[in-house]
């Protein structure tokens, strides 16, 4: 039996009459009631094409709902393609997505209308690993699923200064919280697997990772890893940063701070002596302090903004440019928390620490600009990707 075959038999079964989270509740059950062997067919062919993305460098897979055309979007190197050599009706795709689906997740995507989840595929003795969107798009189903490396990448591809890399490797400094920030795609979970990955290889001791999902699963060398996975192992970052305070470690990841309550317990587990890294959605370091303290009631500010002064040590700001060659490469704004920007954050003076950074290239940081500039000079990017990618324009165009 062909795919085509399995899909149209499936989609006949579903009444037309029915709309909405009521058709796709009717979807659930033609594939329930579907044979094992054709279900097994089904997610043997996504597992097909989540493997050719290994193959063709792809970062991110799309389709179902009306927005795909019928058709398979690859994201390879910044640019969303469509496989023209495949086509599937809306309905086609509603019932290849939930083929993915156990009953526990598919009642969790009717009730709120969007899933979360991890999923792998088992190629050449190897698991590739995904993370995984399903969503509902005009009354029928979507998914995105991003390819999560397996490999972590060399710490000394980050081009670290030496000031930064002692701020945030265990042997040299045991406490204080690193941000790792930037939009969504930019490589912040990559960045941040390496600098876990570099502390692994230095140090004896206990590392909690907290994810929603994990995207990589870091063997213990030199240290003891642990991985807690938000929805399976843990209800939330929040309740897995309490839980991690009892169970003895000396580095805690939590993978994102998106809400007051996670923010204070990252502050509370680095006033306790610890060292942790977190990631956020900001384009640069002075608008994560802003989040940071924004996202605070009125009332609580003040001391978030002091504590932030006590416990910071580090942000690193990234974004991935489009190289001369059309490939991605890693632009970065450190800042670097010393005296003076302490006093900065501590004062409510966030607008002075653009010129800190500016003037603090001895110190390990650099402005956005400042590095997109020396992407320019190598050269590497062009002189209008860099431009496109600048948070400050006019300091761009001034050093360009």
């Amino acid at each position: 039996m062909e795919l085509h075959e399995i899909l149209d038999q499936a989609t006949a079964q579903i009444p037309p009459e029915l709309m909405g989270v009521e058709r796709q509740r009717a979807v659930g059950s033609v594939v329930d009631d579907m044979d094992p062997a054709a279900r097994d067919f089904l997610r043997g062919y996504m597992n097909g094409l989540l493997a050719a993305m290994a193959t063709n460098n792809a970062s991110d897979i799309d389709l179902g709902g009306d927005g795909s055309n019928g058709r398979v979007w690859y994201r390879i190197y910044g640019r969303k393609k469509p496989e023209e050599s495949i086509s599937f009706t809306t309905d086609q795709t509603d019932v290849l997505l939930q083929s993915l689906l156990v009953n526990s997740q598919r009642r969790h995507l009717l009730r709120h209308r969007n899933l979360d989840f991890s999923y792998s595929v088992r190629q050449d003795g190897q698991n590739l690993r995904f993370r995984a969107d399903l969503y509902f798009e005009l009354e029928h189903l979507a998914l995105n699923m991003r390819h999560l490396p397996g490999k972590v990448r060399p710490f000394k591809g980050l081009e670290l200064h030496p000031d930064v890399v002692r701020s945030i490797i265990m042997t040299y400094d045991k406490q204080g919280l690193t941000l790792v920030t930037g939009i969504t795609g930019s490589g912040k979970s990559t960045t941040l697997d390496t600098i876990i990955d570099a502390n692994n290889q230095v140090f004896e001791g206990h590392i909690i990772i907290i994810g929603a999902p994990i995207e990589t699963v870091h063997p213990s060398k030199r240290c003891i890893v642990r991985h807690r996975e938000v929805g399976l192992d843990v209800m939330s970052f929040h309740d897995g940063a309490v839980q991690a305070m009892r169970q003895d470690p000396d580095i805690i990841v939590v993978g994102e701070m998106r809400n007051f309550e996670t923010i204070d317990t990252v502050l509370e587990l680095t006033d306790t002596g610890h060292k942790v890294f977190s990631t956020l959605h900001t384009s640069s370091a002075a608008e994560s302090l802003d989040r940071l303290i924004g996202v605070c009631p009125p009332e609580e500010q003040n001391r978030t903004r002091e504590r932030l002064a006590d416990v910071l040590k580090c942000i690193i700001a990234q974004k991935l440019v489009p190289t001369l060659d059309g490939k991605l490469h890693l632009a970065k704004e450190v800042l670097l928390i010393n005296p003076s920007v302490r006093a900065a954050i501590a004062n409510d003076n966030i607008n002075e620490i653009y010129q800190m950074m500016q003037e603090g290239q001895r110190k390990g940081m650099n402005t956005l600009e400042q590095d997109l500039k020396r992407l320019v000079e190598i050269p590497l990017i062009s002189a209008e990707t860099a431009m496109n990618y600048a948070n400050n324009k006019v300091r761009m165009e001034e050093l360009l």
